[in-house]
């Protein structure tokens, strides 16, 4: 087998991924798959390195082993494995090991995992959350040990996997009231489940960037739709815990969510998401119409105040009722909460204008459940989907507030108190 020495193939790796980064701010699932081989194969060769007493291209004088000890064995070639994640399979090369004197080679990184150790169910429990079924963690510990027994049943890794459970009942009832929320994202992902026919049920998600730049997962709670009433008890939840009133509200064009939020929290200003308003607009406009009224509504929605962007929205509207009725009318549906986020810092306006921080930890999260089409029951899916975002949630980068958005705050602050609105001051820095 023609195989890249190891410098070689990092650092075609890393021109791999500049070229990545270059035109996406995301990393390809190929780019990870490739990226793991690497390092399993890696760690796997310096380990036999060390147990022959040479590297790959090192050879002894004579093949035989030193006076008085035994032969320490020759490589055989490589051994094809594969293990299949949320990302794909991915394929390894694990190296084999012949002719030594001293018993059949057994690789201590694999062996590592041969006991049941808190350090085995926190990788059953990782790996889990990273998208692998049961099955998959079986088999795959069956395939990492040296017995006809898997290190761990499908049945233990369920038992194992609880933990995660455990840890969403802490998270959904942690207090709340040490996060000074400045800006709020409410969306809902749908899962099917088994136990119900496979009918699609409603995850609620809250999430919030807080005054010191932290953005921070709040709540999810399953809903059989998004009504109010199920976004309701979801809201109440985090008031019961102490969350502090958010000034601004992001969401869709829900019915139920936006009746639930102003009911919350009605002295809160409410951002209607641009990109599912766009979307919306879009799907009324003819294909031929469709790249100048998306530049249009760019222009609207990029305005440098909240009342150029009033005119400006007016402006399409007159412009093209007549010609587009449908779309126009979509576009001049709840427009004050559309170009709401025209109020705040303008370094914040791209970031809150949308409920894509909700939105890119769903694609995460669909990535890690692909590989289970259907949860068996609630408690299967909230596990999986609490632990799929809150690692996601940890990545997080945070917002810069510095002391000019916090000035803007204030003074947006001191508009909403003087139109008679209850609204709080920041914490100090």
């Amino acid at each position: 087998m023609d195989r890249i020495l190891d410098p070689d193939r990092l650092a075609q790796m890393g021109r791999e991924l500049r070229q990545e980064l270059a035109s996406s701010n995301e990393l390809a699932g190929d780019w990870i798959r490739r990226a793991a081989q690497m390092l399993v194969e890696q760690m796997l060769s310096a380990e036999v390195d060390e147990a022959l007493g040479r590297g790959s291209y090192q050879r002894r004088d004579d093949g035989q082993a030193p006076e008085g000890k035994p032969f320490l064995g020759y490589r055989n070639g490589y051994k094809g494995r594969s293990i299949r994640t949320a990302e794909g399979k991915i394929a390894v090369d694990v190296p084999q090991v012949r002719g030594r004197e001293d018993g059949p080679y057994r690789s201590a990184i694999w062996q590592a995992l041969g006991k049941r150790s808190p350090a085995l169910e926190k990788l059953a429990v990782e790996m889990y959350a990273r998208g692998l079924s049961t099955r998959d963690i079986e088999d795959l510990l069956k395939e990492l040990s040296d017995e006809q027994e898997p290190l761990l049943s499908k049945s233990a890794v369920s038992r194992v996997t609880e933990v995660l459970w455990e840890e969403f009942e802490a998270f959904a009832r942690r207090d709340l009231s040490s996060f000074d929320v400045v800006y709020l994202f409410c969306d809902a992902v749908y899962e099917s489940l088994r136990q119900q026919a496979g009918c699609r049920q409603a995850i609620l998600v809250t999430w919030a960037i807080c005054s010191d730049g932290s953005k921070v997962l709040l709540h999810l709670s399953l809903g059989n739709k998004e009504s109010s009433d199920a976004w309701l008890e979801h809201l109440r939840s985090v008031v019961s815990r102490n969350l502090p009133v958010p000034l601004t509200l992001t969401t869709d064009g829900a019915p139920g969510l936006i009746k639930a939020v102003e009911a919350m929290w009605p002295e809160s200003e409410r951002i209607r998401c641009w990109f599912h308003k766009m979307q919306n607009v879009l799907e009324k406009v003819p294909d031929e119409m469709r790249e100048p009224i998306k530049r249009l509504l760019q222009d609207v929605r990029d305005a440098p105040d909240h009342p150029t962007g009033m005119q400006r929205a007016r402006a399409l509207i007159d412009r093209y009722e007549r010609e587009l009725p449908s779309a126009m009318a979509c576009l001049g549906e709840d427009l004050e909460a559309t170009l709401a986020h025209l109020k705040l810092p303008s370094l914040h306006q791209k970031m809150i204008r949308t409920t894509n921080l909700c939105e890119r930890s769903f694609v995460e999260e669909r990535r890690r459940s692909k590989v289970i089409p259907h949860f068996f029951d609630e408690r299967s899916c909230l596990k999986l989907v609490f632990a799929t975002l809150w690692r996601a949630s940890q990545r997080w980068r945070g917002v810069r507030f510095t002391e000019m958005e916090r000035k803007q705050l204030e003074a947006y602050i001191r508009v909403r108190q003087a139109m008679g609105k209850k609204v709080r001051d920041l914490q100090a820095a």
